[in-house]
């Protein structure tokens, strides 16, 4: 069983005890125990743990973590100190400059502060092998966060669903509740960035949604 210590242990309960998330468990043990998986156990539900189901304002869902040493810390995008920034965060970072018209120095990559505003930093898979990007990507972490994505479509309080590059775009399929703003833009990456992922605007159209429905806006 999964300790959240919030309202998504009540709203996930179901699921540990689902087929898929016994096998999925035996993989991580097996995979923590003989190899190197990123993050750290602790880490894996950090995004669930620090925004609240009912405080969720945005969701920004990543692919699956980075594996590289010290840099997942279970949100997606997000390093902490001294890692640097990767490519798509610095990005992430050049849009948001010229979005909202102002220099923006990032003292760090780490996006915690963002999540504790309410933004659900997701990503679809939850741990991966060091060096081996997807290589946890079939092992059945995408029913448990479509799961999640699915309760957070039923909620009534509106929120902003940001959908950045191919694989988060086909999560708009579970979006269908007209309350909620999903915006889609192709990934920050520097292989995808030029064709959209700038001049996208996502971080300011998000906080007029949110001021538009009486909600407190981020501070990106």
């Amino acid at each position: 069983m999964v300790l959240i210590e919030n309202k998504w242990d009540e709203l996930l309960a179901k699921e540990w005890d689902k087929e898929y998330y016994q096998k999925l468990r035996k993989i991580l043990k097996y995979d923590y125990f003989h190899t190197k998986v990123y993050p750290n156990m602790h880490d894996i539900f950090n995004a669930l743990k620090y925004v609240d189901y009912d405080d969720c304002k945005v969701v920004i869902i990543g692919q699956d973590p980075y594996h590289g040493e010290g840099q997942a810390h279970g949100l997606s995008f997000s390093v902490k100190p001294p890692v640097q920034p990767p490519p798509s965060l610095q990005n992430i970072f050049r849009e948001i400059s010229e979005d909202l018209q102002k220099p923006y120095v990032a003292a760090n990559g780490d996006l915690t502060r963002w999540a504790k505003q309410g933004v659900l930093l997701l990503n679809a898979v939850l741990t991966v092998k060091a060096g081996q990007a997807n290589s946890h990507a079939n092992i059945g972490w995408q029913y448990l966060t479509d799961e999640i994505i699915t309760l957070l479509n039923k909620r009534e309080k509106p929120m902003v669903f940001l959908l950045w590059g191919a694989y988060a775009g086909k999560k708009q399929e579970l979006i269908t509740n007209p309350k909620h703003l999903v915006l889609r833009a192709p990934h920050p990456s520097p292989l995808s960035a030029s064709r959209g992922f700038f001049g996208c605007r996502h971080f300011s159209k998000a906080n007029e949604f949110l001021e538009k429905t009486g909600q407190i806006p981020i501070d990106w």
